[in-house]
């Protein structure tokens, strides 16, 4: 009897390690983070020098006040794309679309123009809205499973490793397209960078399906309108 018991729990299934979905957050958030480090080590250089150089010849002020803003609103959207994903697109839609945003956005970076430059910041600024609050969301979303719980703090820190290695090495990657192919492909490499962190969550996206719930709406809930 004792010995039957035993051969049953030992071939009961254990979790061992972690799943599967935190490697896709890992590497998706990783690239995402390599491409926006990217270029925000190389905009205010890109914006102070001169047209013949390829920059945009701002003066210093014009150019701090720029991305002054730029990192404001990167840091004010994800509130706004966080309650989207938590109402009615769903973390993994919301992901997708903010990948979308900020690749088209890094890419536009590297087209001529001051039309295409505005254009471009504001796709990033929305396409991170939509990024960088659901991911992390949904990691979590995944690790309140009972069984998963006690591994939620080491996941965290290897996913936060992700985002390091992608800010400890787009600066150099930044450095040597620009000062090898010029402004244009240093942008296009941050896209470059993000589309292939989609490419990874897109093929990964199954193994997150568990994380990704849509908030059943509570009567004390704020309207959007009223946000």
């Amino acid at each position: 009897m004792e010995q039957s018991a035993a051969v049953q729990n030992s071939s009961s299934p254990r979790r061992k390690g972690h799943p599967m979905s935190l490697y896709v957050c890992f590497f998706t958030e990783m690239w995402e983070r390599f491409g926006y480090y990217l270029m925000i080590a190389i905009f205010l250089l890109y914006l102070i020098d001169p047209v013949s150089r390829g920059g945009k010849g701002f003066d210093i002020k014009h150019a701090a006040d720029l991305v002054g803003t730029f990192i404001a609103l990167v840091y004010l959207t994800p509130f706004i794309g966080g309650l989207l994903a938590d109402r009615y697109l769903g973390y993994r839609r919301s992901i997708i679309i903010g990948g979308i945003l900020l690749a088209a956005g890094y890419i536009g970076l590297a087209l001529p123009g001051m039309p295409a430059m505005y254009i471009s910041l504001l796709l990033i600024i929305t396409g991170n809205g939509f990024f960088k609050p659901n991911i992390s969301t949904i990691l979590g979303n995944i690790y309140n499973r009972e069984d998963l719980r006690p591994k939620k703090d080491i996941a965290y820190n290897i996913f936060y490793m992700g985002i390091n290695i992608g800010a400890l090495v787009s600066p150099f990657a930044a450095a040597a397209m620009r000062n090898h192919f010029g402004w244009g492909a240093a942008f296009a490499t941050a896209g470059v960078g993000m589309i292939i962190g989609l490419i990874w969550f897109i093929f990964g996206m199954k193994k997150l399906k568990e994380g990704d719930v849509i908030k059943p709406k509570q009567k004390e809930d704020m309207p959007m309108s009223k946000i």
